[in-house]
């Protein structure tokens, strides 16, 4: 008996860890980790890019999308946002898919229901107020999740989303490991995570990444991929 008792509370802590640090776990609510491959066999992948907007780093890789017309993800920090307003502006004028990142980059497992709640509806305030545009999808910093954080973001219209291939840009292991890391990782209905800001420091060095999505972008069109936005539904 004791045993028995003894493995529902180890099964019970697994999930509960499942659900805090995976990022696409369902244990505290669906997150979209793929794509959803189209019937025509299309090969599709999303480029998603975190933290920003970053005034060196962001106007470069609108620049890339824009001249090979590539539509992307961007998961926009509150507080960035409030900084660069032009540069959030700029984003959803561009026919990005602009999506929420929560204002202070916690990690919201640790915070109350209240705490997270505000997080997410202070980063949806600067988005609106910045480019009029009402963000449909949310990313965890991190990834991490507390079993309310999906539900509240659900409750504000926002879709949670995971990723599928991290490449660890963030740590600028130089622009070609970016560039093999994300071309070589990349599978169909891949959604892959970049960072065009930082979520701790406003002015911290995207440059590395910046100059590695022209690079990206042509080897993956090379291969056959169609790169589109992560979908709100």
């Amino acid at each position: 008996m004791i045993g028995a008792v003894s493995a529902v509370g180890i099964a019970a802590a697994g999930a509960f860890a499942h659900g805090t640090y995976h990022r696409n776990s369902p244990v505290f609510g669906r997150a979209l980790g793929r794509l959803p491959l189209p019937r025509d066999g299309v090969r599709i992948a999303a480029l998603t890019f975190d933290d920003g907007p970053n005034p060196e780093a962001t106007p470069r890789i609108l620049d890339a999308l824009a001249a090979s017309g590539t539509v992307a993800t961007f998961f926009l920090l509150g507080r960035h946002v409030e900084r660069w307003p032009a540069l959030a502006a700029r984003v959803a004028a561009e026919g990005h898919v602009i999506g929420n990142h929560g204002w202070h980059h916690r990690k919201l497992h640790t915070q109350s229901p209240a705490s997270v709640r505000t997080d997410l509806e202070l980063g949806t305030a600067a988005i609106v107020g910045a480019t009029g545009a009402q963000p449909r999808v949310f990313r965890a910093p991190h990834g991490f999740r507390a079993p309310w954080v999906s539900r509240i973001a659900r409750s504000l219209g926002q879709r949670t989303i995971g990723w599928s291939l991290g490449v660890w840009d963030s740590a600028r292991p130089g622009v070609g490991a970016i560039v093999t890391r994300t071309v070589n990782g990349t599978r169909p209905g891949s959604i892959v995570l970049l960072h065009d800001g930082d979520g701790y420091d406003a002015a911290g060095d995207r440059t590395q990444t910046a100059a590695a999505v022209p690079l990206i972008i042509a080897e993956l069109v090379a291969r056959s991929y169609s790169l589109v936005g992560v979908p709100a539904a």
